[in-house]
């Protein structure tokens, strides 16, 4: 072998045993560890793996896009989430946040949140099919519970609402009615409560005055109260054994503890008492021989 070939092989195995034999060896270390990274955990910054827990991150992970709006049916999103098989699962998020509710340990943020930094629509829910769009589970439920909040007070237009107030329909509209309809009392000669609409009680029957004073169960405030004889022709009150036909006479009617009326007993100074005054047709007080039946009517 001369030495000019000589000189040429030697410089080879130089190249060969130098630089490009190191990089083929860092190359090969590399390869090594992207295919070995499936079976590790992943850390921040690594790529995503399908069909894999991918780790715990330490620091938010942001998609930022600039996507324009798309007629067609897919575009106009920044991701996009879809299970093609017929079980559904198009996508879940868990999170453990808390109430709060101090200064000290304020509410925390939810598990999902839409911000809508414009003045268009943050959330949409829509069902091709079904009865039911979905749910709201807040823990066991009950009246104790509320599915959400808003600050709208505006009408939720298509919304309609089984309950308000933990009543029923049926229940809002029978005290509507109730509500609408007067309330009123029979009270008959010796100051008794003979029929009534419901809800008064007698407080005093001519025990502390020529008076009788009446609960009427609820405020009396903003009501109107009226009172006439009512018609008796049955009662014997003369004791002659002739029936007594005689509906003449007066009665009065007013709120307690108003600007004009204080009413004697200690039981009927409130706004749900109301006294009543049957008189003799000239005026003067009844007696027990000539006490008046009188109707009382309270209006809404």
């Amino acid at each position: 072998m001369d030495n000019s070939r000589g000189s040429r092989i030697r410089e080879l195995w130089r190249r060969h045993d130098g630089r490009p034999r190191t990089r083929a060896v860092v190359l090969t270390g590399g390869l090594i560890a992207v295919l070995a990274a499936p079976l590790g955990v992943a850390a921040t910054g690594d790529v995503l793996r399908e069909g894999q827990r991918n780790g715990t991150a330490t620091r938010e992970t942001k998609i930022v896009a600039r996507v324009n709006a798309s007629s067609g049916s897919t575009g106009g999103y920044a991701t996009r989430q879809s299970n093609t098989s017929a079980s559904g699962g198009g996508a879940i998020y868990g999170c453990r946040s808390g109430a709060g509710g101090s200064a000290a340990n304020p509410p925390q943020e939810p598990c999902v949140r839409a911000n809508n930094l414009s003045n268009g629509l943050a959330f949409e829910f829509a069902a091709r099919e079904g009865e039911t769009a979905g749910t709201i589970e807040v823990g066991s439920g009950g009246d104790s519970k509320r599915p959400f909040t808003t600050n709208a007070t505006g009408v939720a237009t298509g919304l309609n609402a089984d309950r308000v107030d933990g009543r029923s329909a049926d229940e809002l509209t029978a005290a509507a009615a109730a509500a609408a309809k007067p309330r009123w009392l029979l009270l008959d000669e010796q100051g008794r409560i003979e029929e009534q609409s419901g809800g008064f009680s007698v407080l005093d029957a001519y025990q502390t005055n020529d008076n009788v004073y009446v609960d009427a169960g609820s405020s009396l405030e903003g009501k109107g109260l009226t009172a006439t004889i009512a018609l008796q022709n049955k009662i014997d009150q003369t004791g002659d054994g002739t029936a007594d036909p005689s509906f003449t006479g007066l009665a009065a009617i007013a709120r307690c503890q108003t600007a004009s009326v204080e009413c004697a007993p200690a039981s009927a100074k409130n706004v749900n008492a109301f006294v009543v005054a049957p008189r003799n047709a000239d005026g003067s007080a009844t007696t027990s021989a000539t006490r008046k039946r009188v109707y009382v009517q309270i209006t809404p």
